[in-house]
């Protein structure tokens, strides 16, 4: 049993950069790397493909991935920990394995977690009396979208991987742990920990340090406040943590690799994504963001000691997505001199075009692309004269055929917009997937590990 485990950050999001992932594995002496690869849409994607074919619904850059990071974890000792596993987990495994045989790696240990994916017991779930309240609206007519319904995945806890690491896997690979159970494993893995009272404390640091790493660079300078400070972040270094048994942690990164490790990286990152800093709720635990300190110790290392919590939470949460609706969209650019006016008269002309076209719109949304796309009503009307200006429409409409509309009336203002308008390829009409976020018992979820050879 180790006291130290060193565990790196290899991806905080499907479609992050490899090679500091790579870099780590070559250079960072790691025990563990782990891969986020999942979002809440994402789920509800992944069966969609899933339901065109069976043996997909996996992160397709999981294969990609365990292909570039296999070989150098095999020299180096590292395990690899991933939830590329989406909603078809033993997909992703056997997919892993087959890689793993033609890269000659024999003897490799495939852990698959599954157990999250409830699509198919949402009967049996609402049957026995639970409410499934939507907790962001408050919403309890779960029967009205129930037949639209197109996945349903619950965020589990990191018993599966320590359960997998225990039976000797090289590669874990998951669908919907929460992101910091990735990190969370490992430790209690290492450690011997167990989810009991005298525990909670430690298990909470993990989910902490969890949740610093789990967004890979956010952690040593991307997407920071102090982005002019931050140097080389085109070669941006990945974190890794330097955790105890005692429950205290030492983030930094490669030397010589882009971005910054020190207290304001990580307190920006500490405040990522939550809602109470005091009851980070997990499904391994809740931590107490309030409760820790943080050291510099120079060279792009920070020391996280103190942190505190309790126990696992009764419920966890289920993210259910359904269908819901259709997107139009079109994309117009207006140039100097009265670029916002002619945007203005092209707002005019497209909703008289929709009028015409008898187009049923759930909504209508315009944007003054350079104006006020991010800011909305909020954006201080300039009087300058832009350079140019984009105006941006977006329709959320019931059917395929009403979102075409659109994309025609779109069309229509080559000839009746104003002079100088320009077009990018047009949009096609593209389906509208909602989430349900709710609660269910713990005991409802069951996670069952298999370990694949190589």
């Amino acid at each position: 049993m180790k006291d130290i485990v060193r565990i790196g950050s290899g991806s905080g999001f499907w479609g992050d950069a490899l090679d500091p992932a790579l870099e780590l594995l070559e250079h960072g002496k790691l025990d563990y790397l782990s891969f986020d690869f999942l979002a809440e849409l994402t789920m509800a994607l992944l069966q969609r493909l899933r339901a065109k074919n069976p043996q997909l619904g996996y992160v397709p850059d999981v294969i990609d991935y365990m292909r570039a990071t296999m070989p150098l974890a095999r020299q180096s000792g590292t395990k690899l920990i991933s939830n590329g596993g989406g909603v078809n987990p033993m997909a992703a495994g056997n997919a892993i394995v087959k890689t793993a045989q033609e890269l000659g790696l024999s003897g490799t240990k495939v852990g698959v977690i599954e157990g999250d994916d409830v699509l198919h017991r949402l009967d049996d779930i609402i049957a026995s009396g639970i409410p499934l309240v939507n907790m962001d609206t408050g919403d309890t007519d779960f029967a009205r979208i129930r037949s639209r319904v197109v996945a349903a995945n619950v965020y589990t806890d990191a018993s599966g991987i320590v359960e997998a690491l225990g039976a000797g896997a090289d590669v874990v690979v998951a669908g919907r742990v929460s992101d910091n159970a990735l990190y969370v494993g490992p430790m209690v893995h290492e450690f011997g920990w167990r989810y009991e009272a005298s525990y909670e404390d430690r298990i909470a640091a993990a989910v902490t340090v969890g949740h610093v790493l789990e967004c890979a660079g956010c952690a040593s300078g991307g997407i920071n406040s102090r982005f002019a400070e931050m140097p080389h972040m085109g070669n941006l270094g990945f974190p890794f943590a330097d955790f105890s048994k005692d429950g205290t942690a030492v983030i930094s990164k490669l030397q010589g690799t882009g971005g910054r490790v020190d207290q304001f990286t990580i307190k920006e990152h500490l405040l990522y994504e939550i809602n109470d800093p005091r009851r980070y709720v997990m499904p391994d635990g809740v931590a107490d963001f309030t409760s820790l300190s943080l050291e510099e110790l120079g060279g792009d290392r920070i020391r996280i000691s103190g942190m505190t919590g309790t126990g696992r939470p009764d419920q966890l949460k289920v993210v259910i997505g359904y269908e819901d609706g259709w997107i139009g969209e079109g994309m117009m650019f207006f140039p100097w001199p009265s670029a916002l006016a002619r945007a203005e008269k092209a707002r005019e002309t497209l909703l008289e075009r929709f009028e015409r076209l008898g187009l049923k719109a759930d909504e209508i949304q315009f944007d003054f692309v350079g104006v006020n796309m991010l800011h909305g009503p909020a954006a201080p009307r300039s009087n300058c004269d832009h350079n140019e200006v984009g105006l941006r429409v977006a329709v959320r409409t019931r059917t395929k055929d009403e979102a075409e509309k659109v994309r025609r009336g779109c069309a229509h203002m080559w000839i009746m917009g104003p002079g100088g308008t320009s077009f990018g390829a047009p949009m096609k009409p593209r389906p509208v997937v909602s989430l349900w976020p709710t609660l269910i018992p713990r005991e409802l979820i069951q996670q069952t590990v298999t370990v694949l050879d190589v």
